[in-house]
């Protein structure tokens, strides 16, 4: 008998917003950069600030340009959410962000159709705007390793307590034993490649799935991730 329901583990695409300075116009300002270069409407926000401010404006700016605060870290801002009725999220362990050791430049168009060369110059820009980025050190428990705009391969590890984070594919040439995130803005064709898999979390697109779930004969193999919309993870062995 076929199951009636799936019941797929599911993350929210949410980002943190860490606030540097009580001056309004200031955070208008940039926030008004950040939209001219990337798409913030309908962003969910974590607040995190150990700056005191007036909260009820800062959540009227953001939602001015789009976003949509949900809460707030652990802080100087706690006792304004709870009046606010805003979630209230337990201050973590504080993460270490590297960055890449080795970046590709980006890739050039290959514009062969002759009705390409009418397109509006900006459009081709966009279109082509995509950076994969090698990272070739381990990333250790403790570090955060993201890329947006791309593919990202880490020549080395993720150990236990790290993770990696991007919005194409993921390629480990190592040990995948930290969190592993692919497709991180939605991209349902995104795929993780771990030479050495046993994460303790794994996520494709906002799916995620947790080493107690992950198929038993998947772990420490070579292994490929994917997303299907009626089967939610895919795990497969990759061979060499």
């Amino acid at each position: 008998m076929s199951k009636a329901i799936t019941f797929f583990g599911k993350m929210l695409n949410f980002s943190r917003l860490k606030i540097h300075t009580s001056d309004l116009s200031d955070i208008k300002n940039t926030l008004s950069e950040l939209s001219d270069k990337h798409t913030v409407k309908g962003v969910l926000v974590i607040i995190d600030s150990d700056i005191d401010l007036d909260l009820n404006a800062l959540l009227d700016l953001l939602r001015d340009f789009g976003l949509q605060p949900i809460g707030v870290v652990d802080s100087v801002l706690s006792s304004q959410a709870k009046q606010l009725k805003l979630a209230i999220f337990p201050a973590d362990e504080r993460i270490q962000h590297i960055h890449p050791k080795k970046t590709k430049a980006p890739k050039s168009p290959d514009i062969t159709d002759a009705k390409a060369d009418n397109r509006d110059t900006k459009e081709q820009t966009n279109a082509y705007a995509t950076t994969d980025i090698v990272h070739n050190q381990i990333v250790r428990s403790g570090q955060s390793l993201q890329h947006l705009g791309g593919d990202l391969t880490i020549i080395g590890s993720v150990n236990a307590g790290g993770e990696a984070i991007t919005d194409g594919n993921l390629h480990i040439y190592g040990k995948g034993l930290g969190r592993l995130v692919a497709g991180a803005t939605g991209d349902k064709d995104a795929r993780i490649f771990c030479q050495k898999f046993n994460p303790l979390l794994v996520s494709v697109a906002g799916t995620y799935c947790l080493r107690e779930a992950i198929p038993p004969e998947m772990l420490d193999q070579c292994v490929i991730v994917s997303y299907n919309d009626q089967k939610g993870l895919v795990f497969d062995l990759l061979e060499l």
